[in-house]
């Protein structure tokens, strides 16, 4: 099983190739900036599985939340921030390699995430699909890399 920077570097290998082959393929044609936010989004899922151990990749992945929060509220968009903020907790009420290492809580847990900006404040979960799939996608290279998928 790899570490951290296993799941990083799967994640980002991966996920640009998914991203350039979308792309090719004229399935989805991101701006630069949704390109780096739909990126990031495959990295934080690729380490998500591992947030509930006490270990590097837990705390690259609360820095990285940390940075994204602080943004978020120097912005003003302290709605997302709330929202981050809340999430940031569920992996403390996991028991680590229980539910989250799944294959249907690779797609529960960023459903979870995206549905609550539709939910609470009218968000189309068109504009956030993208994001759930390269969240779900972070998540799926996670599992194949810990071959974890059954």
């Amino acid at each position: 099983m790899p570490g951290y920077k296993g799941h990083i570097a799967g994640a980002v290998i991966l996920g640009a190739g998914a991203l350039a082959a979308v792309n090719w393929l004229a399935w989805f044609r991101p701006e630069p900036w949704q390109a780096l936010v739909l990126m990031g989004c495959v990295v934080l899922g690729a380490l998500f599985p591992d947030v509930d151990t006490d270990s590097r990749g837990q705390k690259f992945f609360y820095s990285l939340l940390l940075i994204i929060n602080l943004t978020l509220m120097v912005l003003g968009y302290y709605r997302w921030a709330a929202i981050l903020g809340f999430l940031a907790m569920l992996p403390v009420v996991a028991r680590h390699r229980g539910f989250i290492h799944t294959w249907w809580a690779m797609l529960a847990i960023p459903l979870a995430v995206f549905l609550l900006p539709v939910i609470f404040y009218s968000v189309a979960w068109q504009v956030l699909l993208p994001y759930y799939l390269a969240s779900v996608f972070g998540y799926f290279t996670h599992l194949v890399l810990d071959r974890q998928l059954a």
